[in-house]
């Protein structure tokens, strides 16, 4: 069992940085322009999952090591870039959307951001700095305390993510008219994150 007092001292910490603006972030609020609300929050259910199983892995040691590679590390990396560059020549590409019916299914937008997650070794990083200054050996197993943890980023991280999304979303269907700028902004927005996963470095 967790202690309480773990758990009362990472649960705002996790909030806050689900409160730092970030990739995650970023790409909902591209789903939810391009696609409206639902999408947004079907992407930040993808991401929360894609956090949860970032977490799993990191308590099972696999992310040590492929934060230790640097060729594992590039391979990932560049796998994003080129998910995300895709992302944005399809929304380039698209047809500007009719507000008023679905533009993209569930499923897809869920898929896009558990990719999009994925494939960001920053989170991987991120996970193995931050989870490990509350696992305690004591407290019970440690995969079941990196769950725990991952969990808790995750749906704080669905939370936040999906209302910013939302509300960007909302926000986009008043702009039908301008729809084909809301493409161009889209794809810009992906075309951000990539090079930004281009040009992180490992440390």
């Amino acid at each position: 069992m967790i202690d309480p007092f773990t758990l009362a001292a990472f649960v705002p910490m996790a909030l806050a940085l689900n409160l730092t603006p970030g990739a995650d972030m970023m790409f909902c609020i591209g789903q939810g322009l391009r696609f409206g609300p639902r999408a947004a929050w079907m992407a930040s259910a993808g991401i929360a999952v894609g956090s949860l199983i970032h977490a799993v892995i990191a308590g099972a040691g696999l992310s040590a090591l492929l934060a230790n590679s640097p060729v594992a590390f590039d391979v990932i990396r560049w796998a994003g870039v080129a998910y995300l560059l895709w992302l944005a020549y399809q929304s380039l590409t698209a047809t500007p959307p009719n507000f008023e019916t679905p533009r993209v299914r569930s499923s897809q937008a869920f898929k896009n951001g558990l990719l999009v997650n994925l494939t960001n070794p920053k989170v991987i990083l991120f996970i193995l700095a931050f989870i490990p200054q509350f696992v305690r050996p004591d407290a019970g197993p440690i995969l079941f305390q990196f769950f725990v943890f991952g969990a808790i980023v995750g749906v704080g991280g669905l939370a936040i993510n999906g209302i910013v999304g939302m509300g960007v979303g909302t926000f986009s269907q008043r702009l039908a008219r301008h729809a084909r700028a809301l493409n161009v902004l889209t794809a810009g927005i992906f075309t951000a994150l990539a090079m930004r996963i281009a040009l992180m470095e490992r440390g």
